[in-house]
């Protein structure tokens, strides 16, 4: 899938936070062009200038109509919620429109639709797109293959009130990395809550804590935890404009690529 640039870039939930963040990012990049704007039909954005909300003219309209802005599109950046996702993955195929998909909290099944999507049409599903995230996932592969025995893994997350999903994408993500690069499976190993008489801690599991309130973008800390030490590797987001400058960055790197599903490792070579 090779494209001239500027790159035409639709952006799913418009009026929401991380809508607009992607949004002013596509406007600011010198190879991409806003060429489409989608919303809800039932929000009361519908019909304004896409980038009013930051005092600019985009030229483009937010709408409801899910055909004709991915007809004038090549790649769609999606943050929504899974159903919204799940519609908008069926109508890319149809018109083979490029998707890079940031939405958290699919089912296994969608995940399998999803993968089944990616032979038709290239993907980048990461449920984090911080470049920094990305990062520090590969710096939790090498330590937890460094710190295989005699270490417990907790992680803890803190996000703003009004994430509705818990523990956080990129917190589960984290968990599957250190799974895996301790040859186990999250779903065998993973400690989602204590409460009560809960005995000593299970060997080899990795624990979970969420915390909720305010206005944190989000904040991941992974802790192993040694006799006589503990290491503790932290990523704090200070803003959403992390998560759009990496979702540019996967554009790109789809602007290159046929079909497949690729996740934020593909796009910043950390295989």
């Amino acid at each position: 899938m090779t494209h001239d640039t500027p790159f035409r870039v639709c952006v799913a939930g418009a009026s929401g936070r991380m809508g607009r963040m992607l949004i002013e990012a596509v406007e600011a990049a010198d190879d991409c062009v806003l060429s489409g704007a989608l919303d809800r039909p039932d929000s009361p954005a519908l019909g304004q200038d896409a980038a009013a909300f930051a005092g600019q003219h985009s030229g483009v309209t937010i709408s409801a109509d899910l055909d004709a802005a991915l007809a004038s599109s090549r790649f769609l950046i999606d943050f929504t919620r899974p159903e919204g996702t799940m519609a908008h993955l069926a109508a890319c195929v149809r018109h083979g429109t490029a998707m890079v998909i940031g939405t958290t909290g699919f089912s296994e099944a969608q995940k399998a639709d999803i993968a089944a999507a990616a032979r038709q049409i290239p993907i980048v599903l990461a449920p984090n797109m911080s470049v920094g995230v990305n990062v520090t996932l590969k710096l939790l592969d090498m330590a937890a293959r460094a710190l295989a025995s005699g270490y417990d893994i907790e992680i803890v997350e803190a996000h703003h009130r009004h994430k509705v999903d818990a523990p956080s994408g990129t917190a589960l993500k984290m968990g599957e990395v250190i799974a895996q690069a301790l040859g186990r499976d999250l779903k065998d190993c993973a400690v989602y809550e204590r409460v009560g008489h809960t005995g000593e801690r299970a060997a080899g599991s990795i624990g979970f804590a969420t915390v909720r309130g305010g206005d944190v973008v989000g904040d991941h800390t992974v802790m192993f935890l040694g006799t006589g030490e503990r290491i503790e590797i932290t990523h704090k987001s200070s803003s959403r404009a992390t998560y759009a400058q990496g979702s540019l960055r996967a554009v790109r790197f789809l602007a290159g690529q046929e079909r497949g599903l690729y996740d934020m490792f593909d796009v910043l070579n950390l295989r």
